[in-house]
C-alpha cells in the first residue's frame, strides 16, 4: 500500500472502480490518485441529509488528509469536471450518489448520463470514478428501486466502455476487468 509517497504513475483519461458497499473501492481509487505526481482533486457527490451522513463525510475527509482539493457536486458534476486544471488528477466519489440525486430530482437520466460521459472525455485531467455495482442482489420490490438499479447498470456499462481501466473490488481485492493497474499501486 502506498502512503503519501508518489511513484508518478500514468492513468488513462478515465478509470472506473466498481464494487459493493464497503468493498474497498474508494480506498483503491484513492491509492491510484495518490500514486500520481499530480495535484489531487476530489469531487464529492454525496449530500449530508442527517447526522450519520455528515459523520461519514467528515470521516472520509479525515481519512483522505488535507492535501486534496475538494469540490461538492451532488448534481452538477459536469461543471466540476470542467473546472479541473490540466496537470491535475481527479477522483469522483461516487457515480451512484450522482445518479441517485438526479433520479430523485426527476431529471432526464439519459441526457444527464450523456452529458457526464462527454464531460469525462473532455476533462483536462485523468479522472477516477467510483461506482457501486448494484446488479448482484435481488430484484427490488418497488418501481423506483427497480428503475434505479436499471439506470445504474446502464450507467456503469457506459462508463466501462469509455474507461481505459476498469477494476471490480470485492473484499478489498481488486479484479482487473479492463486495462491494467499501474505497477507499484497495490
Amino acid at each position: 500500500m502506498i502512503g503519501s509517497s508518489r511513484i508518478d504513475i500514468s492513468l488513462p483519461q478515465l478509470s472506473l472502480i466498481l464494487g459493493g458497499a464497503r468493498s474497498g473501492k474508494s480506498a483503491l481509487a484513492e491509492r491510484l490518485v495518490r500514486a500520481t505526481a499530480r495535484p489531487r482533486h476530489y469531487i464529492a457527490t454525496a449530500e449530508a441529509w442527517d447526522d450519520e451522513m455528515r459523520a461519514r463525510i467528515a470521516q472520509h475527509q479525515t481519512d483522505r488528509g488535507a492535501d486534496w482539493i475538494t469540490a461538492e457536486a451532488p448534481r452538477d458534476l459536469c461543471a466540476a469536471l470542467a473546472a479541473i486544471p490540466a496537470g491535475a488528477v481527479v477522483l469522483v466519489d461516487c457515480a451512484t450518489l450522482w445518479l441517485t440525486n438526479h433520479l430523485l430530482a426527476e431529471a432526464d437520466i439519459e441526457a444527464e448520463t450523456s452529458a457526464l460521459l462527454a464531460a469525462l472525455a473532455g476533462c483536462a485531467a485523468p479522472v477516477v470514478v467510483v461506482s457501486n455495482e448494484v446488479g448482484w442482489g435481488i430484484v427490488p420490490e418497488n418501481a423506483l428501486a427497480r428503475a434505479f438499479r436499471d439506470h445504474k447498470g446502464r450507467l456503469n456499462q457506459r462508463l466501462a466502455v469509455q474507461a481505459g481501466l476498469v477494476v471490480g473490488v470485492m473484499a478489498g481485492l481488486p479484479m482487473v476487468l479492463k486495462g491494467a493497474i499501474p505497477e507499484g499501486v497495490l
